[in-house]
């Protein structure tokens, strides 16, 4: 039987508690002969990245034992955190920023000494018996980090430990992506300078090593300030591949006797922002490239024949591919979809037989309460057109009564230069089950849809991705699909700064949620981390050139014209955007008169990684809600403090 109940007010088997329970976060994935490899990040744990083994019978086990963390702060954001050869684990240990390695049943050992260097991108070279990776060097705390790429002796002899590694390549801001040819005599990486990130121009280098390990010979390949190379990968015949987006798209290429040539040109993206190490899209069987790309935000699977270019599509039950590695007739995958959380699966590439071997959730939901998105595109400013997903509220249990429409919670992903997906997120479910409607959008600036949509960004962060989450709420506003009344947005990061712009420069959301978002662009450009550093130059001018602009874009000088409620979420040991971002804005909200809440947790960093944490603030974001725009609440959750509530 149906009850008719307002939306907001719907009961929901989608709880806090469901979602945390066995929840957790996938990332890096690696293949050493028959076994697979991958990171688990676990709330449970506080947020510790364990690295799982899983064996050709598909049985899984931990190889990290606590306390230790397989997590690397290069560049902050970090992946690539480990390597693994004949059975033997290299990885970069959260807490000290060592290297360790680990053999099978043994604990692990350091290899690094403890000093203020950070690993990460590692690649074994057997034959010289060493890693070669990316060091971040920050010995001297008043300098910026100095990035290299060095090798680290795994003899384990006193000197080459307490060296830290040997430098083979450096003078730029940054390294990513070493990888050496099948035979060991080449090594290839990606290398590029502030102004830029990796998705605005690139190099790609090749050098020749000698017999002891140093680079002779070196020579560009490709890439330069205006063309993004990416995913370097040797074939097995010693063929080094690539993505690059010469064309206005990320599509794949071949460096062969010199020359460089397009494999499959296609108005598609075979590949994605560079914001994490270990990235992997594309892999080698049997003379064919496995591959995934990205066509209008829905991911395919293919093989390409790169001798005729002839694409053909591999079915999967999947429309979201995040990661692909190819080796011994198999195809592993990070995979998701509307009705399957993100997963790793094997694919047997003869049979084309799908196999799950973990789920980041294992929470059972009835499909009925789950709401399927649509892909939507709109209106937006200048005469173009912007993108998002849309979530209808959805629960079998409730309908709201006639005439009412649901509110709406506009979201605004982080970066700015990422993406959304219709992958399974039940904190997204959490929302529309219990009568929110949803709308997650890929503004310009978002990957997915090419060069130049992503360039849409560039020098109007803070309008253009405003304007398209304005306009994204008021297309479903004028379709009567949601309430004008009731519009509110959220965001994290880059999506929370999108989500403070919203409120403070615009006059459609009724109501928000900042998540460690950014409200002062100077201080911001002033108190940031290397990789980010020159960032905002693209996206809004060159600094203190410019001031004007991080001042007449920056919320916290604005905070008169906010004119709605707002709660703000923060890590507290942040070093992304610092808590003062969200303390002076809250400050000021709380100065004016309006309804705002501060939650600030000890240990969280930027993006909540901790079980209790991600519980408090999906239940205080919902209590914040139901006091803005007064419905009552259908379970009895933890009432947080609202200043200024009347």
């Amino acid at each position: 039987m149906t009850t008719i109940t307002p939306y907001g007010s719907w009961k929901s088997p989608i709880t806090p508690a469901l979602i945390v329970a066995g929840g957790i976060g996938l990332s890096q994935v690696a293949l050493d002969g028959e076994d697979i490899y991958w990171i688990e990040q676990r709330p449970s744990e506080g947020g510790r990245n364990v690295i799982v083994k899983c064996a050709p019978d598909g049985r899984t086990a931990d190889v990290t034992p606590a306390p230790f963390n397989a997590r690397t702060r290069v560049h902050e954001y970090g992946g690539g955190a480990f390597a693994v050869a004949e059975g033997v684990i290299y990885f970069s240990n959260f807490a000290d920023q060592r290297l360790y390695r680990q053999r099978p049943g043994a604990a692990p050992e350091p290899i690094t000494p403890v000093i203020a260097l950070r690993y990460a991108d590692g690649v074994m070279d057997r034959r010289r018996n060493r890693m070669i990776c990316v060091r971040e060097d920050h010995l001297l705390s008043d300098q910026d980090a100095v990035n290299t790429l060095v090798s680290v002796n795994l003899a384990g002899d006193d000197a080459a430990e307490a060296a830290g590694g040997q430098v083979l390549v450096a003078g730029n801001d940054f390294y990513s992506s070493p990888r050496l040819s099948p035979d060991g005599s080449w090594l290839a990486w990606l290398t590029w300078n502030h102004p830029n990130m990796p998705w605005d121009g690139t190099e790609l280098w090749v050098g020749e090593l000698n017999a002891e390990g140093s680079l002779g010979r070196i020579e560009r390949v490709a890439g330069g300030a205006n063309e993004s190379i990416g995913l370097p990968q040797w074939s097995p015949e010693g063929v080094l591949h690539f993505v690059s987006d010469r064309t206005g798209w990320w599509n794949l290429y071949r460096w062969r006797q010199s020359r460089v040539e397009p494999l499959c040109p296609k108005e598609a993206e075979f590949g994605l922002p560079q914001w994490v190490f270990g990235q992997s899209l594309y892999g080698f069987d049997a003379g064919r490239i496995i591959c995934a790309y990205d066509e209008r935000g829905a991911w395919h699977l293919a093989s390409l024949d790169a001798a005729t270019g002839q694409l053909d599509p591999i079915d999967l039950p999947y429309q979201d591919v995040w990661r692909t590695l190819v080796g011994g007739g198999q195809a592993v995958l990070g995979v998701g979809s509307p009705a399957e959380p993100a997963s790793i699966v094997r694919l047997d590439l003869a049979t084309r037989h799908v196999e799950v071997l973990k789920r980041s959730s294992e929470a059972q939901v009835d499909p009925a309460y789950l709401s399927i998105p649509h892909a939507i595109e709109f209106p937006t400013e200048n005469g173009l057109t912007a993108h998002g997903f849309f979530y209808a509220p959805r629960n079998p249990d409730y309908a709201a009564p006639p005439g009412e429409l649901p509110p709406l919670l506009v979201i605004s992903h982080g970066g700015p230069t990422g993406s959304t997906s219709t992958t399974l997120n039940l904190n997204f479910q959490y929302w529309t089950s219990r009568g929110f409607a949803v709308l997650d959008v890929n503004y310009g600036g978002s990957t997915g849809y090419g060069r130049e949509y992503r360039r849409r960004l560039n020098g109007q962060w803070g309008v253009v991705d405003v304007d398209d989450c304005v306009n994204g709420a008021r297309y479903l506003v004028e379709q009567g699909l949601v309430d004008g009344n009731r519009l509110a947005i959220r965001g994290g990061s880059a999506g929370g700064y999108t989500t403070l712009c919203a409120l403070t420069f615009r006059n459609v959301f009724k109501a928000g949620a900042s998540y460690f978002g950014v409200s002062d662009l100077e201080a911001l450009d002033k108190d940031t981390h290397k990789f980010e550093l020159r960032y905002s130059h693209s996206m809004i001018g060159p600094y203190p050139e410019r001031r004007d602009l991080y001042i007449a874009r920056s919320p916290v000088h604005f905070a008169d014209r906010v004119a709605c409620p707002i709660i703000f979420f923060q890590g507290l040991e942040d070093q992304v955007v610092p808590p003062s971002q969200s303390e002076v804005m809250y400050q000021a909200l709380l100065a004016k008169g309006l309804p705002t809440a501060y939650l600030a947790f000890e240990g969280e960093q930027h993006g909540f990684r901790r079980a209790e944490t991600i519980k408090r603030t999906l239940e205080a974001e919902l209590y914040f809600y139901s006091q803005v725009f007064r419905f009552e609440l259908a379970d009895a959750v933890e009432p947080v403090h609202i200043d200024n509530l009347s």
